[in-house]
């Protein structure tokens, strides 16, 4: 249906440029095709529009290849409408359209992905993983991660602290796991490992399936200090002295920090000889103190919710209150 709908818009847009004809001859068309086709969906005049749209944006360099449209062709039609809305050209356009067929993101993921600038943050952290880990290991590694990490989907208030955060992503860990990326499989919080006669705990332990390697995660809520890569350099060795078996790739960190120094960050990895990659994390939505203690929990809602879909099947209530439902 994809390939008609491709040649659908060629035609559509050689008809209007040879015998100038405007938007009149598509809703002509669209009623002329619903007619000869009245089974068949898809010929509504403004699908129609998005047809022409979405061949007009792929034909914009007019260097379109077969291999494009193929590509573009192979994944659902409200998908390639989102991507054209929402990207700004064609390069970008097709990373989203690739990882949608890789990923088999759903159109809501899928939205969700282009919203968050993916493309603009995917492989932006500053590591040492060219230094500290083999090809292709390494380049499958600095791909995986982003610049910044955005945890929107988190309502904190402005005077939270590491734990609270870190207890925060756990309890929407499959938000957390989605911004993370494809491959990552959640192990446990507050990890503990014992190295002589001390006791210490990792933030965040993953396991990273794409990889094969165990990836460490610690959260620092302000500004990266060098002396957090020596911290996290330990961990990592720990867990390959604990967790690490034949056939796992060397442990990965990961240093999530609200900012960092470039510079900074580049010199203090250079003499670290585990992977390390820092990133920053972003929290889009902050609520006051007072105000977060006085809104109902995510659970109290669902409860209210759960009792008058109750109420409104064993049909009390006034109507105001059924139309309100």
């Amino acid at each position: 249906m994809l390939r008609f709908y491709w040649e659908l818009g060629a035609d559509i847009i050689h008809k209007q440029e040879t015998a100038k004809w405007g938007d009149g001859f598509i809703a002509r068309l669209s009623r002329d095709m619903m007619t000869e086709f009245p089974e068949m969906k898809g010929f509504s005049l403004s699908n129609l529009k998005y047809i022409k749209q979405w061949y007009l944006f792929y034909n914009r360099d007019n260097v379109i290849s077969q291999q494009v449209v193929g590509q573009i062709t192979q994944i659902p039609w409200g998908h390639n409408i989102a991507i054209i809305a929402k990207c700004t050209n064609i390069t970008e356009a097709l990373y989203y359209v690739q990882n949608t067929q890789l990923h088999n993101w759903s159109r809501s993921v899928l939205v969700h992905q282009i919203e968050s600038g993916l493309y603009r943050r995917e492989g932006k952290s500053i590591t040492n993983f060219s230094a500290t880990l083999p090809k292709p290991q390494s380049d499958l590694a600095i791909q995986t991660l982003k610049d910044p990490n955005v945890f929107d989907f988190l309502t904190m208030t402005e005077k939270y602290d590491e734990l609270e955060l870190e207890k925060e992503l756990v309890k929407q860990i499959t938000h957390f796991l989605l911004e993370m990326g494809a491959g990552f499989a959640y192990i446990g919080r507050q990890i503990p490992l014992t190295v002589g006669e001390r006791e210490f705990f990792i933030d965040l332990l993953f396991y990273h399936t794409h990889l094969h390697c165990y990836v460490v995660v610690e959260l620092k809520m302000g500004e990266f200090e060098p002396g957090h890569a020596g911290q996290l350099n330990f961990y990592i060795k720990a867990v390959d002295s604990r967790y690490k078996q034949e056939g796992d790739q060397p442990t990965i960190g990961i240093l999530l920090c609200k900012s960092k120094d470039k510079l900074v960050a580049e010199y203090a990895l250079s003499d670290i000889h585990k992977p390390i990659g820092v990133s920053e994390y972003q929290l889009s939505r902050y609520l006051p103190d007072n105000l977060k203690r006085s809104l109902p929990s995510i659970e109290e809602l669902e409860r209210e919710l759960a009792g008058l879909g109750n109420h409104k099947e064993h049909g009390t209530g006034n109507r105001e209150s059924q139309e309100m439902d």
